[in-house]
């Protein structure tokens, strides 16, 4: 559901893509929400926000995509943020379950003697959030940003 927005802007791209105002419009909210919400997760100490406030940064970066007349690759980066961002969830879900309901960041430590399985995947999860390569996060962050790169915006 946190998607839909995008989704719903991804089937109505053929209306606007040759709308030069709608496409500036998505472009400059999607970088403040990915600018935004980026700093908010940096000064959160609940695990869950933390999570939360990534996937809207996320959803900001899809809007950027959008922005530069680019739906495919918003879709392609909601395929993979929906993989990433499940093992994200479950993993905190399995920290504060195993931790008596503890949420909160600070008081959380040695994660990887007491769960190493759930410490593993948080990682990998991770990992593959900031667009490592050979990850999921990897292929559609540098499709993303070649095509801004590339774009007439870059000039």
């Amino acid at each position: 559901m946190v998607v839909a927005g995008i989704f719903l802007l991804i089937r109505l791209h053929p209306l606007m893509e040759h709308n030069q105002i709608a496409l500036t419009t998505c472009l400059c909210l999607g970088a403040t929400t990915t600018l935004f919400t980026a700093a908010c997760a940096l000064t959160q100490n609940d695990i869950k926000k933390i999570v939360a406030f990534s996937t809207s940064s996320q959803l900001g970066l899809m809007m950027v995509t959008i922005g530069l007349n680019q739906p495919q690759l918003a879709f392609l980066h909601i395929c993979t943020h929906a993989f990433f961002k499940a093992i994200l969830f479950l993993c905190s879900g399995s920290i504060i379950h195993s931790l008596n309901d503890e949420q909160d960041i600070r008081k959380i430590g040695g994660l990887h003697t007491m769960l190493p399985l759930t410490s593993t995947c948080l990682t990998i999860g991770s990992l593959a959030l900031t667009g490592i390569p050979f990850l999921s996060g990897f292929f559609s962050k540098d499709a993303i940003i070649e095509a801004l790169n590339t774009s007439h915006l870059n000039a």
